[in-house]
């Protein structure tokens, strides 16, 4: 029997990102009439092109203001209203201006400043703003070499740097010093680890925390999507993370996240480790299961609770809603899993709220007379002996059909209470509904979502985008890239699974909702089913508060 061949993973642009090598910088410098593109113009633009790290051209001219220059921009510049006499205006200089920039990163000191008059001239002349990337050596040489100059100016900088060309307030040679000191800058970038375009560009955001220097930790990450985990100095697991491209992802902890929790996470922080996935899916429903193994301590809200709750319909002669932690076969109806008791009793109460089951614990004619749910006629509780059990059967009959194929007989009930309430201005009252309702939905949409693909057994689809995934009784087995070829895997007709009303486990429903959120993220084809895989006749309906309110 021949080998599958290997999957090839064929990264992408964005995958890699782009090596500084292979990026052009178009690096220029505007003189202008004054400090705001408002009410004043662009009198000289220079600019030089690089690419690997050579001249591919240079841009020079003179520009007519349209305006007098005042005395002193002519005493800071040296340029007068006579040199710009016979310029061009920027109307006619900035169509080649703009093919010479190309899709190239612009680079500038202070660039904001010249890109605010380059993006306004522009946008006057229906150019619309520039989409190209910038980038400040102002910015990077106060993250890189902050102290070791005076200041910041670019006079002190290609002093600093021995540039060969002096700035003198012209743009031609400040764009040329500029270029100098960039790529001076760009050799100090290199000693942290910046070797792409994208950590150029967030290099200047990077606080100069005492962690910084751990980024070197990130250095082995590939641009893939995948899981990271970070360890601390005794390899305990203290943060597991998704991302589509785990080196920028990663990276992004060292540039300026200022948050209590993670300035402690990063504290511990003494080696980080990553998994390769070949899907997102894949890599989401792995971080997943790495948290629910091993509960690192900064993975605070996706933490798994200790337990499970479920809330169950009790199997006796007068069932009742009862919140429990197993599941059993002793039951007729289960909803959960729920992190939490409170959790559970928001859809205990919930139930209660639309039906009239039995609600005290009481048994059955050991009262003199009824509870206070009943009495209110809130339930139909058989504490004092009156209630029949046939009669009661039938309620009970209508509540497991709800929870079970009719949800919206349990919903509507709640919508038209909170309406009721809204229209009486009993808004707290309303927003409890509001809440437990939203609440029911949930349980009932996991519910039936488990049942769907635990009925399906071994389950293959296709996404619109050629990616897929294969589940076998809502456990993701395998998926895979578009364009790639099965490799071996378990027979389909050997497999067997869980066949409970609900999960098992919070991990289990929550992956299982990362599954049907893929499947609903776009059109699927059914490749193999082994079971039978279907949507229910009556689907979960949310509520649409104001269509409620409306009515």
């Amino acid at each position: 029997m021949p080998q599958p061949q290997p999957t090839v993973f064929q990264p992408s642009f964005d995958d890699l990102s782009t090596p500084l090598f292979d990026v052009t910088f178009c690096v220029l410098d505007l003189e202008t009439t004054g400090g705001s593109p408002r009410d004043c113009e662009i009198t000289e633009i220079g600019a030089v092109k690089y690419r690997h790290g050579e001249l591919l051209g240079t841009y020079q001219t003179l520009v007519d203001p349209g305006l007098p220059i005042p005395p002193s921009i002519t005493i800071l510049t040296g340029i007068t209203q006579a040199m710009v006499i016979d310029a061009p205006q920027i109307a006619t200089a900035l169509p080649s201006f703009l093919e010479f920039i190309g899709d190239a990163v612009v680079v500038g000191h202070n660039v904001r400043f010249d890109m605010s008059f380059l993006n306004a001239s522009a946008i006057r002349h229906g150019y619309g703003k520039l989409a190209n990337k910038t980038c400040d050596t102002a910015a990077l040489a106060r993250r890189l070499v902050r102290s070791e100059v005076r200041n910041l100016r670019l006079q002190s900088l290609a002093a600093h740097f021995r540039s060969p060309t002096t700035p003198n307030h012209r743009a031609l040679e400040d764009a040329r010093a500029t270029a100098h000191v960039f790529h001076a800058l760009l050799e100090r970038a290199g000693s942290l680890g910046v070797t792409n375009l994208d950590d150029l560009l967030q290099l200047p955001t990077a606080r100069g925390s005492a962690h910084y220097s751990k980024i070197e930790l990130t250095e082995h990450l590939p641009r893939r999507p995948g899981v990271y985990v970070f360890k601390d100095r005794n390899g305990r697991i203290v943060y597991v993370g998704k991302a589509s491209n785990l080196r920028a992802r990663v990276r992004q902890y060292f540039y300026g996240d200022t948050r209590r929790t993670i300035s402690n996470m990063m504290k511990e922080l003494d080696s980080i480790e990553h998994q390769v996935c070949d899907t997102l899916l894949e890599a989401e429903v792995t971080e997943l299961r790495l948290i629910h193994a091993h509960r690192p301590r900064y993975n605070r809200k996706s933490r798994p609770p200790k337990t499970s709750h479920f809330v169950k319909l009790t199997n006796e002669r007068y069932p009742r809603l009862s919140v429990v932690r197993t599941i059993k076969e002793d039951g007729l109806a289960y909803l959960g899993p729920f992190r939490s008791k409170k959790s559970a009793d928001v859809v205990v109460n919930a139930i209660w709220d639309a039906y009239p089951i039995r609600r005290c614990r009481s048994r059955p004619g050991s009262r003199s007379g009824k509870c206070a749910p009943a009495q209110m006629g809130l339930a139909r509780c058989p504490c004092d002996g009156s209630l029949d059990e046939g009669q009661y059967a039938q309620v009970v009959s209508e509540l497991v059909e709800a929870i079970t194929t009719r949800p919206n007989r349990l919903l509507t009930s709640l919508a038209d209470r909170m309406s009721r309430l809204a229209r009486e201005q009993r808004y707290e009252e309303a927003a409890w509904v509001r809440d437990r309702h939203d609440a029911l939905v949930r349980a009932l949409q996991r519910r039936w979502e488990w049942e769907a693909l635990t009925s399906a057994g071994w389950l293959e689809l296709e996404h619109s985008d050629g990616t897929v995934a294969i589940v076998d009784h809502g456990v993701l087995v395998e998926t895979r890239p578009p364009g790639t070829s099965p490799g071996l895997r378990p027979a389909a007709a050997g497999s067997t699974g869980p066949t409970s009303q609900v999960a098992p486990s919070v991990e289990s429903a929550e992956e299982a909702r990362l599954i049907w959120r893929w499947i609903e993220s776009s059109p699927m084809r059914v490749v193999e089913c082994t079971g039978s895989f279907a949507y229910p006749a009556h689907r979960v309906e949310p509520l649409t508060t104001l269509d409620h309110l409306a009515a």
